[in-house]
């Protein structure tokens, strides 16, 4: 199956694709976050912050907000579910203590051009703690007027206090995310999420009404008791609602890994060949309806941001996912939260109550993080390059590194020419290009490159 993409297709080739199924990582970081290490401590970080402002670089800022009122069976994210939404008034305090940690070394004239509320439910704080939580990082911070930064939250669509939206339109919110997953009622009812096509389509009616510049809408494949017909009905409905973003995830049953997961009964997911299927026709009616493939599951349509920076060769990839905004410096709040400032990335505690503690105490409230040498810096530069652009230029690589490629990566060159051999990029003394017969698998292809790929531990999601 050939589709068109851009400039290129993007080919759908079953026998390579299950050749290939394997676990890798997704590339959210390079190195990943097994890589991290309690080593890379508060005083660490704090010297990196203070460094930092040397450079005068934006701002990127993501909130996670841990609860959920409901738990939803797929998951895998660090959450904390309860109905006590009053929980979220202490949590909207001590985030406002710790960005109040972080402000010691951080210049506060850098512009703050991205910004992300992720979970858990964002949407679970109430009407007065969110109103609280925007004071506090507008008091904080330097925002940008209009539409100019890049402001995001992931929305429930069953967890919407009146008047949220427009609250945050109002601090300069443009950006809306809202999990689906599926529409059948049996997959609901298996993933114990239940909702109606008609709640998502009144939240996404009244963001447009407000002027949110892109709303995405966020699908899973491999569910229970999906099927390709019934997987059609959800994108018919989902494609009517016509989101400018949506992303078509895989999910990966690790029950071992993630307990929610144990409630879902490995019998009742589809089989690989019937995953396979409604990965594939999904794709297919995504291309018709006239969305492009961004990659890493991730589809927009072509005058949506990310569609034309994958074109103009300045799409960036980070923590939060794909992004128009690189250079920044990424500072992270709340449990569990990941940040990259200069050339480290360092992570909070993942424990509600120890993340607290340290903040109350005066600390900032780290579990680990990890300082990159030039041999990482430089692996992480060709991952975002071949995940964002299908595209390397090793001569430019060569340049900026002062490397030898092939001399470089000599351990990569059977990788590489196995991957060229099977069709997934095609290799120049110049470039290497993924083809479209690889791009599905582009991790693949990054794998070629990541050092630590053979002493991982970790389990990680199949690719497909």
């Amino acid at each position: 199956m050939k589709l068109q993409n851009g400039p290129g297709m993007l080919e759908f080739d079953p026998d390579l694709i299950r050749r290939y199924d394997r676990p890798g990582p997704r590339y959210t970081s390079y190195p990943t976050a097994p890589q991290f290490q309690a080593r890379f401590g508060e005083d660490d970080l704090r010297g990196e912050l203070q460094a930092s402002n040397a450079s005068a670089r934006p701002l990127s800022l993501y909130f996670h907000i841990p609860f959920c009122e409901h738990l939803c069976f797929y998951c895998a994210c660090t959450k904390v579910v309860t109905r006590h939404r009053e929980w979220g008034t202490a949590y909207v305090q001590r985030l406002d203590r710790e960005m109040a940690l972080i402000r010691r070394d951080v210049d506060g004239r850098r512009p703050v051009s991205q910004m992300h509320f992720g979970g858990g439910t964002p949407t679970f704080l109430r009407a007065g703690d969110m109103a609280a939580l925007l004071e506090s990082i507008s008091r904080h911070f330097r925002l940008l007027p209009g539409d100019e930064g890049e402001y995001g939250i992931e929305v429930d669509p069953r967890a919407v206090e009146p008047g949220i939206l427009a609250l945050l339109r109002s601090f300069g919110w443009n950006r809306l995310s809202m999990g689906i997953q599926d529409l059948d009622p049996a997959v609901q009812k298996a993933v114990h999420r239940e909702q109606t096509v008609e709640l998502a389509a009144a939240v996404l009616a009244e963001a447009r009404d407000l002027g949110y510049r892109s709303v995405s809408l966020d699908l899973i494949y491999g569910l229970p008791f999906q099927t390709a017909r019934s997987f059609s009905r959800t994108l018919e409905n989902i494609l009517e609602l016509r989101p400018n973003r949506i992303s078509l995830f895989n999910y990966a049953h690790l029950p071992e890994r993630f307990l929610p997961q144990r409630r879902i009964a490995a019998e009742d997911l589809p089989n690989p060949a019937q995953k396979l299927q409604i990965f594939s026709e999904s794709i297919a009616t995504l291309q018709s309806a006239g969305y492009v493939y961004i990659g890493m599951d991730h589809f927009a349509l072509p005058d949506d941001e990310l569609a034309v920076a994958q074109q103009s060769g300045d799409l960036y990839r980070n923590f939060q996912g794909y992004s128009t905004h690189a250079g920044t410096d990424l500072l992270a709040f709340g449990m569990s939260a990941i940040a990259m400032v200069g050339p480290t990335y360092s992570q909070n505690l993942k424990d509600l109550g120890s993340w607290g503690a340290a903040i109350d105490a005066g600390h900032l409230p780290l579990e680990r993080g990890l300082r990159l040498n030039g041999d990482d810096l430089l692996r992480r530069e060709i991952i975002t390059r071949l995940i964002c652009d299908f595209h390397l230029d090793i001569r430019r690589i060569e340049n900026r590194h002062d490397i030898r490629f092939d001399t470089y990566f000599a351990a990569s060159l059977p990788f590489l020419e196995r991957l060229a051999s099977d069709g997934l990029i095609i290799r120049t003394p110049e470039t290497i290009g993924v083809t479209p017969r690889g791009r599905l698998l582009v991790r693949h292809v990054c794998m070629a490159f990541d050092a630590y790929l053979p002493e991982q531990t970790t389990r990680f999601s199949r690719v497909i």
